[in-house]
């Protein structure tokens, strides 16, 4: 699995990490390293785009993007939705290169509302009182569109994405990229269940090259916080290791967790999985490629 802050190959399956944190956003310098954006993905199939989730990352996404890579952005954009809790979707009015283009369509897929898209969700977050201004007011089009977790989206161009429904208040859904005969899957927010692994979600990851999962609570966190929606490394390295998953990034970082506690998790995480990591902001991670090797064989740690 290569790290990296350089181009990907553009016929592989690559994943860029905009934003890992979860709940809130932080700031300060003890989170210089994993960084403070909640959660914010950019998917690359060959040159195929999607983004997962809009949470603060998506700014930096369009930050990024804005500086003279406009035309890596295609004209319409899919952003698939795992759930649409603050720490996924307050970004979204910030996504400045494409909201204030009129050219340009964000095509938004929501599926853990029983079939209903996230339009009127987004509408009545994005609106006074709440927000100064209404969406419609954007310049560029915003199509959303609804589906059931358990269904296969396809898109005009051929592209598909399986997806599957996780325990989480009112639902998230875990989505899986097949490309390029690389597997992707991308699991934000679970709790875990009791038996452990389930049954229906071991499937769906199995041979996966790269999982990326919840890992917001150490074991002695959890306890209390159970019921929250939410899961630890321990019981992703569980799920990877019965799936057959080669690798494991863990995302949706608690804010109280700074660089020191992280790297501590990570080398423990790693003496049970040594493939695994702790996402950092901006990494980029050609999925399924060899790893090279670093100073402390860890992922590179990227910075803004």
């Amino acid at each position: 699995m290569t790290v990296s802050n350089g181009p990907q190959p553009d016929d592989g399956l690559s994943l860029r990490f905009w934003g890992v944190r979860g709940s809130t956003p932080v700031s300060g310098p003890e989170y210089a390293e994993f960084g403070g954006s909640t959660p914010c993905m950019e998917i690359r199939c060959g040159e195929r785009l999607f983004l997962l989730d809009a949470g603060s990352g998506l700014g930096a996404c369009g930050r990024h993007y804005r500086d003279g890579l406009m035309h890596a952005l295609p004209q319409s954009i899919d952003l698939l939705f795992s759930h649409l809790h603050l720490d996924h979707t307050a970004g979204l009015p910030f996504f400045k290169p494409v909201i204030l283009d009129a050219e340009r369509t964000l095509n938004t897929y929501c599926g853990n509302l029983d079939g209903a898209s996230a339009g009127e969700a987004l509408e009545r977050l994005f609106s006074p009182p709440l927000f100064p201004v209404s969406l419609d007011i954007l310049p560029c089009t915003l199509a959303h569109h609804g589906f059931r977790a358990g269904e296969t989206l396809t898109f005009a161009d051929g592209a598909r994405v399986d997806t599957i429904l996780l325990n989480h208040p009112q639902g998230s859904v875990v989505y899986r990229f097949d490309h390029a005969g690389r597997r992707l899957c991308i699991i934000s927010d679970i709790e875990h269940s009791d038996p452990w692994p389930d049954a229906a979600l071991l499937d769906f990851v199995r041979g996966a090259d790269l999982m990326v999962y919840d890992g917001m609570f150490t074991d002695c966190e959890y306890p209390v916080c159970r019921g929250w929606g939410h899961s630890t490394w321990q019981k992703g390295a569980e799920l990877a290791q019965a799936a057959g998953v080669t690798a494991m990034a863990i995302i949706h970082l608690h804010p109280s967790h700074t660089d020191a506690m992280l790297h501590a998790m990570e080398a423990e995480m790693r003496v049970v999985m040594p493939s695994a990591f702790i996402a950092r902001e901006r990494q980029i991670v050609a999925v399924g490629a060899p790893a090279r090797p670093t100073a402390r064989s860890l992922p590179l740690a990227l910075t803004a």
